[in-house]
């Protein structure tokens, strides 16, 4: 089977469960930082990362824990797109947007090259 074909057999991201899950999470639109921030005195800490020099706060964001997993459980679907091709040792072509197709070459190219 083709690379092309597989992939237009593939159920579009925006019909699968995680999506739908995560649409119908949206009442999170409703709530006020104020609120998130009052009931959650850790928020600051707990929204926040930091790795290889960068920060990224999302505790001003109207997420919960909830909306993280849910995103969390998106990116494991749509990450199994594209794991044959991350996988693949042999150059496969790519039809994926612009992207994607960069991410999957940059994941290909030898860790010696970075």
């Amino acid at each position: 089977m083709q690379p092309s074909t597989k992939i237009k057999s593939l159920v579009p991201v925006t019909e699968r469960p995680a999506w739908k899950a995560l649409t119908a999470h949206r009442q999170v639109k409703n709530l006020h930082l104020g609120d998130l921030f009052a009931t959650d005195p850790q928020r600051g800490y707990a929204f926040t990362i930091e790795a290889e020099g960068i920060y990224l706060d999302c505790s001003k964001n109207r997420i919960t824990g909830e909306t993280l997993q849910l995103l969390f459980q998106l990116g494991k679907v749509v990450a199994q797109r594209i794991l044959p091709e991350l996988e693949s040792q042999t150059e496969t072509e790519l039809n994926h947007d612009s992207s994607t197709n960069s991410l999957i070459r940059r994941y290909r190219k030898p860790k010696e090259n970075l």
